[in-house]
């Protein structure tokens, strides 16, 4: 049985918060009434919150950007947002939905209808926090692998920095950059199916040797397609070492074969690799990278515009 839910009624009208009370009051859930959008908004940062009722209008931080910020969140983007406001303008319906709200209430509700919506948005809410749980455990396995190389502790999490950034300057939307976050903090995990030794290997590695690292993407690629929240993330994880000349693997893609975010986790992940010492070899400076990203974009081995960028963010 799940435990009892944590509602907030960020609302400021009256009628509609004692209707919702009223109704909810035979729930086992427990309910907060906040009428400020500032208030709202610390207590969704501060408290565990399973279900948001948002009223679009409220003081001091609107319910808009309320919802903006929720759905922008790791912490908090698979919270249930249900807006109250009577919108009669669809321009503002859209906006409401392109900011990632879930539901709408129309006014005067039936008593039924509102608890059964608030059951599946629960249920809606609990299998994220498991799936949640998941993404959880692979991070932490990425993070374990990391541990035992200091060359290469905290890549993960630059490469995921560096490319938001990329994705940021190059006009990717929110939410394609929270999916290239994860993909990032994710590329690597394949390794955990690669040998310790040839992982740690402080000299070249012989070409079978280079063939099983090479196996890491479609490794990765399997092991976070079981989760359907990773499902956006997967192209950076499988593709990030495809090259748009054809020479990258694991599918020797070219061009507009490989994804967008590939394309971009593929440049910080290359960066980072330059720009830090390997067991095998010291860390170059930033500028000598850059100045190779520069000669092997014209050579077509890297889409122009994300060297572009990297050059305006590194240079």
């Amino acid at each position: 049985m799940r435990e009892r839910a944590q509602i907030l009624l960020a609302m400021n009208n009256q009628q509609q918060i004692a209707l919702l009370q009223e109704i909810l009051a035979h729930t086992l859930h427990e309910l907060t009434v906040l009428t400020d959008g500032e208030e709202a908004f610390a207590h969704l940062q501060q408290k565990k919150t399973d279900l948001l009722f948002l009223d679009l209008k409220l003081p001091s931080l609107s319910g808009y950007e309320i919802c903006r910020r929720v759905k922008q969140s790791s912490v908090t983007r698979f919270l249930p947002v249900v807006i109250t406001s009577s919108l009669e303008n669809a321009e503002e319906r859209i906006k409401a939905i392109e900011l990632g709200a879930d539901d709408f209430l129309r006014f005067p509700l039936q008593a039924k209808e509102l608890l059964a919506r608030v059951k599946s948005l629960l249920h809606s809410k609990f299998l994220h926090n498991d799936l949640d749980t998941s993404e959880s455990v692979l991070f932490s396995l990425v993070a374990a692998l990391e541990a035992k190389d200091s060359f290469t502790h905290g890549h993960s999490e630059r490469v995921a920095t560096l490319s938001v950034e990329l994705g940021a300057l190059l006009g990717l939307a929110e939410r394609e950059l929270s999916y290239l976050h994860r993909g990032g903090l994710l590329h690597d995990i394949g390794k955990i199916g690669i040998k310790e030794a040839i992982l740690l290997k402080a000299e070249g590695l012989t070409d079978d040797e280079f063939d099983h690292i090479k196996t890491h993407p479609t490794k990765g690629y399997d092991i976070c397609s079981r989760l359907k929240s990773l499902e956006p993330s997967l192209a950076v994880i499988r593709s990030h070492h495809e090259r748009i000349d054809g020479k990258g693997y694991p599918d020797k893609l070219t061009a507009d074969e490989i994804p967008f975010m590939a394309k971009i986790a593929a440049v910080a992940d290359s960066f980072d690799a330059m720009t830090h010492n390997r067991p095998y070899r010291h860390a170059m400076s930033a500028q000598k990278a850059l100045s190779i990203f520069a000669r092997e974009k014209e050579n077509g081995q890297w889409e122009p515009q994300i060297v572009d960028a990297l050059l305006s963010i590194k240079g």
